[in-house]
């Protein structure tokens, strides 16, 4: 027994002096001290000696066990400093060079002009309202005075998820839902993704952003909703723009009319964005129609109203000066980090 004991620690001490890496002396440790070692070998091998032979040989085989074990301990403590050390040595730091850069989470821009309209609005007394994106041509057209054949119906126009439900095509919808809900005087403002189906270039897109305004209460006038749009865009252009009010058809207001704004980016003279005009179409507005007061439950008689919708984007391009609304959608970094806060 003592024989084959030196000849297997010889042997263990051969191969751990090869082994240069962690891996190996784990394998050597499966090898020598797992279930099918030779150790274990060992071990059933004292079955067969006599009773005074057991207890001399089982120390025997104890004690190059223990021995072999705390060997490949201390080989593997070995092995693991020197990989660390050469890990450290190949990663070394420069405590001289400047810190990574990271970059500040910021909101998108059309975000941030749309939460710069609404605190402008809830300084001049609107709440905020809120509605669905998806739904019923009764709330988008029906009870906004639209008729049976108005060509915003067409599905041209409009993406029907199915017969008389459908992406809505503005923050409009919100509208009879307010009014069935509250009775005069109502001032709220409707933020929201709206959704037409349109030719996509660089003035439109198949989605886009609106705040839809709504004042009703007795005797409002023309007038309120002049003095609105001009103290709205004072408080939300920094530099002096122009604006024009000029005659327009919508089925949910009468009379009504479209906003337009100094182009910005041309200075007025003229320029792709604009289509040369030196005017950039913003809102579009007018007085409450009466039928649209009935469909919600208030007396036409008793009282008026205006109301308007704003294109967020239009009045981002005019901030910030950008030049296609498509860059938007695109989610280009190189596009959103050139914008810091306005």
């Amino acid at each position: 027994m003592r024989q084959d004991t030196k000849i297997l620690h010889e042997q263990f001490c051969q191969e751990l002096n090869a082994a240069d890496n962690s891996a190996a002396i784990e394998q050597l440790r499966v090898k020598y001290l797992g279930k099918k070692g030779p150790i274990q070998d060992l071990m059933k091998s004292l079955r067969d000696a006599s009773v005074e032979d057991k207890k001399a040989m089982g120390k025997e085989v104890n004690d190059l066990k223990e021995l072999i074990a705390s060997m490949l301990e201390q080989a593997d403590r070995n092995a693991r400093e020197k990989e660390i050390a050469a890990q450290l040595e190949n990663e070394k730091i420069d405590v001289t060079l400047d810190g990574r850069k990271r970059f500040v989470g910021r909101k998108h821009p059309i975000n941030e002009v749309m939460d710069e309209i609404l605190e402008i609005l809830i300084g001049m007394g609107f709440s905020v309202q809120y509605g669905p994106d998806i739904d019923t041509d009764y709330y988008n057209f029906e009870v906004l005075n639209f008729s049976a054949d108005h060509p915003a119906r067409d599905m041209q126009d409009t993406f029907y998820v199915e017969p008389n439900v459908l992406l809505r095509t503005h923050t409009s919808n919100i509208q009879a839902r307010v009014m069935e809900l509250h009775k005069p005087p109502i001032r709220i403002v409707a933020p929201g993704t709206a959704f037409r189906n349109e030719t996509i270039t660089a003035r439109s897109h198949v989605f886009f952003h609106q705040i839809e305004g709504l004042y009703i209460d007795k005797k409002v006038t023309f007038a309120d909703l002049l003095a609105t749009l001009e103290e709205l865009f004072k408080k939300l252009f920094t530099s002096d723009v122009s604006v024009r009010f000029r005659p327009s058809y919508f089925p949910f207001v009468e009379p009504g009319m479209e906003v337009d704004i100094s182009c910005l980016n041309c200075q007025g003279n003229g320029c792709q964005l604009c289509k040369h005009t030196g005017w950039l179409e913003v809102a579009g507005a007018g007085l409450v129609h009466p039928e649209v007061l009935k469909n919600g439950g208030i007396d036409p008689e008793e009282f008026s109203g205006y109301a308007w919708g704003m294109g967020v984007e239009r009045i981002v391009m005019l901030k910030r000066g950008i030049k296609d609304i498509r860059l938007f959608a695109e989610n280009d970094l190189r596009f959103l980090q050139q914008f810091d806060s306005i």
